[in-house]
């Protein structure tokens, strides 16, 4: 009788670890989740292209810029020559728009009167 027992608890076991795995293959395998895994197999893909793609133009990058040096040095060429001064541009006032300001009309409120391109009143 021990021996039944000992042997049906073990095939209940097994059943149940079984049916575990068949129902998780199961989920893994619906179309949304082969559609999720192969999205995410792509974005790897991707960032993995996409780093040593970087890594390469970094890499050409630095090669130019030592083959640069190599040639200016063999040829005799100043690579970093001196730069002018900055510009220095002097603050003008715009002595143009006095001109259009006129003195105030009879009517001070009638602002639609005035010949002044830039109408203050106009800002509140």
């Amino acid at each position: 009788m021990f021996r039944r027992t000992f042997w049906f608890s073990t095939g209940v076991a097994a059943g149940v670890w079984a049916t575990t795995k068949v129902n998780r293959k199961l989920k893994q395998l619906t179309p949304e989740n082969l559609a999720a895994a192969a999205a995410n197999k792509a974005l790897d893909a991707g960032h993995r292209l996409k780093d040593r793609a970087v890594g390469f133009a970094l890499d050409v990058r630095d090669n130019m810029a030592r083959r640069e040096e190599e040639l200016g040095e063999a040829l005799g060429i100043n690579a970093s020559p001196e730069l002018p001064a900055p510009r220095r541009y002097a603050a003008i006032e715009n002595r143009s728009a006095t001109k259009y300001i006129e003195a105030p009309t009879s009517s001070p409120t009638n602002t639609s009167s005035t010949k002044n391109p830039y109408n203050r009143n106009e800002d509140h």
